[in-house]
């Protein structure tokens, strides 16, 4: 039923109430809670999920609710008044006054907050749990002279923005403090439109505030979020780092329909709101939206008679065939506004045939609409937005014209495709100047016009950075590092390539990043030169990665310091077993070859590699021509530490996606900020555990004690007591291979089933054994599991950005993008992945037409496809 449907209500929830503006009572707080209700939603309830959305359970309550209630509708403007509602019946008000007035289709709250006091009357109010914004109470700039110098702040803080988990445990939640607000990000609701922006009126109206009983203002008290397109030195990183709730969204479809010019009510087309002569608008682009809005709705065309910077005039299609539909616009310059100075309509005229898509639905259109989803989460999917606009508009638009609005969007919110380039080099410096031991290596290419190099531009060609916080955690870390690339998804293409570490406690750390053309044998040389010079100097690194070739001519270059001699490589066995599957199909095939990578002994890995060539011996054939050192776990001498894959850079990779949708400079920005935090939140967990007197990490401690259970079952003989030398023998077999017997030393670190060697901490055998003759095995643990070690990871901090403003001045040429790196103009942006046999589509999966969306037919035979006239002679 329609009186069940859920709806959309806006909590506000700081800010002042306005009276006597153009729609009499406003709110100003303009970025309220979106909270989903039906009309059986009790008041209990409604405050729960406005105290659970701002995660103030048991700091705050309700006190009450202050409704924007509707008394009246004059031509295209909806008076507000102001109604308390503190109880059940009260709320019955709002869900009456919402059927009574279906103009307004989500009504708008304000919630007064109060402390919780406790039982000994005093606040419950904790500072300390609620997140600040870092920078807010930075250091002065003191002035020795004429010219502002910045005296930076001694202690390193952190931006609260990030919160993305980089750890590669599963199943950490993270938070910065203790409560962070949750909230959905939609776009401006039906009939709110004049409550969520300023009126003309607002300056010169005194507002009434709403003060908190305790004396402080509501706003005080919430942690506001940090907005986009904000300068590196207030610390107001991007807000896609939090998560988008797009299901909230769809259940309010009807909820989410402007009530602008061209809005449809539930009852179809009457309720449509028409132009006014008189009616002004801000500038000519909100003109334009809403004309082209008002013509989607309709379901009409319209064609542009005259426009230019003074004047837009409007008129239907088939003007002078019967219909006079025609709208005028100028611009009244003494107030800069624009304004309807002629109208006819409204727009009755008939479509001549059914499209799934409309002209004027183009991607201005579409990235306004889409604005508040890419603030929320710039890595939303191209198809999440197609679909939203579909349900939104009523008309599907191409792929391609909803990536464009994407990119506009991400340009509106987070700067300018091409300018960011050119602040790029700044940015380096103010980075620079923040934390002294910043790396940046920078590589441009000369710009030839006409023959002729300008000097007064040059093409941006790669950038390679790392900061010393990085630098100084690796020497902490194990002795590998992994590398991969992921794409980019902007306006330019390119790949951004990173080297990540783990710490003791199975924690990835990001450690060196770099921007480039692709990946290549130069561009993997630029970026592994460069990652061993500044962050890796340490002889006998393994680097784990996938087969590319331009990575191992970059290992191999003689003047690179990877030579075999300074350092190892090992193959990732993910990326070994996808070409294995290549030539040899079946799922057993691959488990089987997988499980002989994965063997710790020689024994164990013949074994399974003898059931490989029992069962194809061209499998062994293929194995073979690759060197066991580069894939196998047992020929590696311990210095994997277990990891058989890059997966701990995948894990990077896909929270990194966030990330890889923005331009450059917001790219580096946004490193910045995530590092900071994660220094900040890593630091504060291994610091808290060494002071309750811990001494490894929890990833050890976990496997110690599963391995002490697993060491129950066994008997232990002494054969060198001097030595440690022991045999343990399994009662119960351990595993799918088991030798039944192994011998263990102790003195030598080693096990016959290798987990001992290829782990670096003892093995069930070996704990066995020492439970036997009665010694602790913390001797026997690598130094990189020790808690000091792991806090030695996160010691040193990051400084807090230094406001622009203070940054040294970039005397350089202009920096542009290279122009060949632009993503193809026309047709669907190419996708940069690369397929294998685990992107396999579903085959079951039905083909549907890309006019209608519907299965069973194609575009070329669409019913839809010859107008009124082809439906009825396909019929």
């Amino acid at each position: 039923m329609a009186s069940e449907e859920s709806f959309l209500v806006l909590v506000h929830y700081r800010g002042s109430i306005k009276r006597k503006t153009r729609s009499g009572v406003k709110f100003t707080d303009k970025d309220p809670l979106c909270i989903i209700v039906t009309p059986t939603t009790t008041y209990d309830a409604l405050v729960s999920s406005v105290l659970e959305k701002l995660g103030l359970e048991g700091v705050k309550r309700v006190k009450k609710f202050f409704y924007r209630i509707p008394t009246a509708v004059l031509h295209d403007t909806v008076k507000f008044d102001c109604f308390t509602i503190g109880s059940e019946e009260d709320l019955q008000v709002m869900f009456l006054s919402r059927r009574q007035f279906p103009e307004v289709r989500t009504p708008e709250l304000l919630a007064k907050l109060v402390d919780v006091v406790s039982s000994s009357g005093g606040s419950n109010r904790n500072a300390t749990t609620i997140a600040a914004v870092a920078g807010s109470s930075s250091r002065p700039a003191v002035a020795s002279s004429s010219a502002p110098v910045y005296e930076p702040p001694m202690q390193p803080v952190a931006s609260p923005s990030f919160a993305v988990d980089l750890s590669a445990n599963v199943g950490d939640e993270v938070r910065y403090g203790e409560h962070i607000p949750t909230e959905v990000h939609c776009p401006t609701p039906a009939g709110v439109s004049d409550g969520l922006f300023d009126d003309p009126d607002d300056d010169e109206v005194e507002p009434d505030m709403i003060a908190d009983e305790s004396g402080d203002d509501v706003g005080t008290t919430i942690p506001r979020r940090a907005t986009g397109g904000s300068s590196f030195g207030t610390q107001q990183y991007p807000p896609h780092f939090s998560s988008l709730d797009l299901g909230a969204m769809r259940q309010v479809e009807n909820a989410l329909q402007p009530s602008g010019f061209g809005a449809r009510d539930t009852e179809g087309s009457a309720g449509m709101n028409e132009f006014q002569v008189g009616q002004q608008f801000q500038d000519k682009d909100e003109a334009l939206l809403s004309v082209k809005t008002y013509s989607i709705r309709r379901g009409v065309q319209y064609k542009v008679v005259e426009s230019d910077y003074r004047r837009y005039v409007g008129k239907c299609s088939e003007f002078g065939n019967g219909y006079t539909w025609l709208i005028r616009l100028s611009l009244r310059q003494r107030k800069g506004i624009w304004e309807v100075k002629r109208y006819n309509g409204p727009h009755i005229c008939l479509a001549s045939s059914i499209s799934s898509d409309h002209r004027s639905l183009d991607y201005h259109v579409i990235s306004t609409f889409i604005m508040p989803m890419v603030r929320a989460d710039a890595a939303v999917n191209i198809k999440v937005l197609q679909n939203a606009t579909a349900a939104h508009f009523g008309f599907r638009p191409t792929y391609r014209r909803v990536w464009m609005a994407k990119q506009k969007a991400v340009a509106v919110i987070y700067g300018d495709w091409d300018e960011s380039y050119n602040e790029l080099p700044r940015r380096v410096l103010g980075v620079q100047l923040t934390m002294p031991g910043t790396v940046a290596v920078l590589r441009t290419c000369p710009v030839r016009v006409g023959g002729q190099v300008d000097e007064s531009q040059v093409y941006f060609h790669r950038l390679f950075w790392t900061f010393p916080p990085c630098i100084q955690a690796f020497r902490h870390c194990k002795p590998l590092v992994s590398i991969d690339g992921t794409h980019l998804y902007g306006k330019y293409g390119g790949t951004l390539l990173v080297a990540i570490a783990q710490d003791g406690n199975s924690n990835i750390l990001p450690v060196a990043f770099a921007l480039v053309e692709g990946e290549n044998a130069e561009s993997w040389s630029f970026f592994l030169s460069h990652l061993r010079e500044h962050v890796t100097p340490q002889p006998g690194l393994l680097v784990i990665s996938d087969r590319h070739n331009g990575i191992k001519a970059a290992l191999e270059a003689p003047d690179g310091g990877w030579l075999l001699s300074a350092a190892f490589r090992a193959f990732c066995i993910r990326h070994v077993a996808a070409n294995f599957a290549l030539t040899f199909k079946g799922k057993d095939a691959r488990r089987l070859f997988v499980n002989t990578a994965y063997a710790k002994t020689e024994v164990e890995f013949d074994y399974w590699f003898d059931i490989l060539r029992s069962e194809n011996p061209a499998m062994c054939d293929w194995a073979n021509r690759i060197d066991y050192s580069l894939w196998t776990q047992y020929c590696d001498g311990g210095r994997r530490f277990g990891h058989m894959t890059t997966n701990i850079s995948e894990c990077v990779n896909s929270i990194l996606k966030e990330v890889r949708n923005l331009p450059v400079c917001s790219l580096v920005k946004a490193t910045y900020g995530r590092l900071a935090e994660l220094f900040v939140r890593k630091g504060r967990e291994a610091e808290a555990q060494m002071g309750t007197g811990q001494q490894f990490s929890q990833y050890l401690v976990k496997c110690i004690e599963a391995n002490l259970r697993t060491a129950r079952h066994f008997t232990v003989t002494v054969y060198d007591r001097d030595n440690s030398e022991y045999t343990v023998a399994e009662t119960t077999p351990t595993g799918s291979f088991s030798l039944g017997t192994y011998r263990v030393s102790l003195g030598s670190k080693t096990c016959d089933c290798g987990y001992f060697q290829a782990l670096h901490f003892p093995c069930p055998h070996a704990l066995a054994c020492c439970a036997y003759s009665r010694l602790t095995w913390h001797p026997y643990v690598h130094e990189v599991y020790r808690l000091s070690s792991v806090f030695g990871v996160y010691q040193m901090g990051f400084a807090p950005p230094i406001p622009e403003g203070f940054w040294p001045p970039y005397a350089g040429p202009t920096v542009i993008p290279d122009p060949s790196m632009r993503r193809a103009r026309e047709g669907r942006p190419r996708s940069t992945r690369i397929r294998t046999n685990m992107d396999e589509a579903d085959p079951n999966r039905p083909k549907r037409c890309g006019l209608c969306r519907q299965p069973g037919h194609t575009r070329r035979s669409c019913p839809q496809a010859a107008g009124p006239s082809g439906i009825a002679g396909n019929q």
